[in-house]
């Protein structure tokens, strides 16, 4: 539910005049970027649905199924729900009616084949069918049958499917991540079966971003993160903070990124200059700073890591080296007059 902040990051962009050539959407992404794509909805509007969204809509034990074949149950929890969800706010609608380009990723649960709909020639099928495969996380939903085959959520493949929309030949990238595992969790392995197999599908996919993004050169791309990982993955009483932070952290983003994003050839935004220490008693000398950190930006003396003693430009997700650490010897802080 934590994807709820899309809503707000779109009335950010709409604030800043940034309106989407289109969306590419995964798993809650999707259903929002369809909600958006059929041009019924605004963004007021969209966010007076979200607000509305109450847990028996989405989520409902699939007490007969585990009662009648116990581990042969497809998933935790029953499709029609969700899928009258998708019908009621999507319609019967293919991509190519449309009123707004919308490419939804999916992946075959058999082949592992990634699929993208909305794509040239994956145009003439059902929308809701698409989106409901698409939020079709394994174990929570059971898989979506379209044309014979089987699909699942894309985010078991790329969560962040950006790599795609770059290819579409656009001139900037906007990406939301707001499945972010870098907070520090209490008691997971006491949440039950949901919730430790949500935290490990959050961990996959950070995992997952993280890679897909380190070799990201162009087009420029705004990374937008907003901070929700505190909160609940299936919590539907903090719908509006949700869709508040989606708007701020947008807002941020642009600014922070200023006019560097209309003219740099490619990289990831907003960038910041950053003075990296290491705390030494802290350190064991594993190694694993050299590993996540940009080539160069750490080295090994006497058995610990050193920073470098200049300030460095970071991106955002050059940070992530911090979170690696496992012993968290490593601090970075804003560098300039005021530090």
């Amino acid at each position: 539910m934590r994807g709820l902040a899309h809503v707000g990051v779109l009335r950010g962009l709409e604030e800043r005049g940034w309106i989407p050539a289109e969306v590419v959407g995964t798993s809650i992404g999707s259903l929002l970027g369809a909600v958006w794509a059929t041009g019924r909805y605004t963004v007021p509007e969209m966010e007076q649905i979200s607000l509305s969204l109450r847990r028996r809509d989405i989520f409902q034990i699939a007490h007969a199924d585990m009662a009648f074949k116990r581990m042969r149950a497809p998933a935790l929890y029953r499709s029609d729900p969700l899928a009258a969800l998708i019908h009621r706010l999507v319609g019967d609608v293919t991509f190519r009616e449309l009123a707004r380009p919308l490419i939804v990723n999916s992946v075959d649960i058999n082949s592992g084949t990634q699929m993208f709909w909305g794509l040239p020639g994956l145009e003439d099928m059902l929308v809701r069918d698409a989106v409901f495969a698409s939020c079709a996380l394994p174990g929570f939903f059971a898989p979506h049958e379209i044309a014979g085959r089987f699909y699942v959520d894309g985010a078991i493949v790329d969560n962040m499917p950006v790599r795609l929309a770059a290819a579409r030949g656009v001139d900037a990238v906007v990406a939301v991540n707001v499945g972010s595992s870098n907070l520090l969790r209490a008691d997971t392995q006491e949440a039950g079966f949901a919730g430790v197999y949500a935290r490990g599908s959050e961990i996959v996919f950070q995992q997952a971003m993280e890679w897909h993004l380190r070799s990201w050169t162009r087009p420029p791309l705004l990374l937008v993160q907003p901070s929700v990982q505190q909160l609940p993955m299936m919590s539907f009483d903090h719908t509006r903070e949700l869709m508040d932070e989606g708007r701020r952290a947008t807002l941020a983003a642009l600014d922070q990124a200023g006019d560097a994003i209309h003219t740099a050839p490619g990289g990831i935004f907003p960038r910041r200059q950053v003075r990296i220490r290491v705390n030494r008693e802290r350190c064991i000398g594993c190694g694993a700073c050299l590993s996540y950190a940009p080539p160069g930006m750490f080295r090994m003396e006497d058995g610990k890591a050193v920073a470098p003693d200049q300030p460095c430009e970071w991106s955002p997700i050059d940070g992530d080296v911090i979170r690696h650490c496992p012993t968290y010897a490593i601090t970075a802080r804003p560098a300039g007059p005021a530090a």
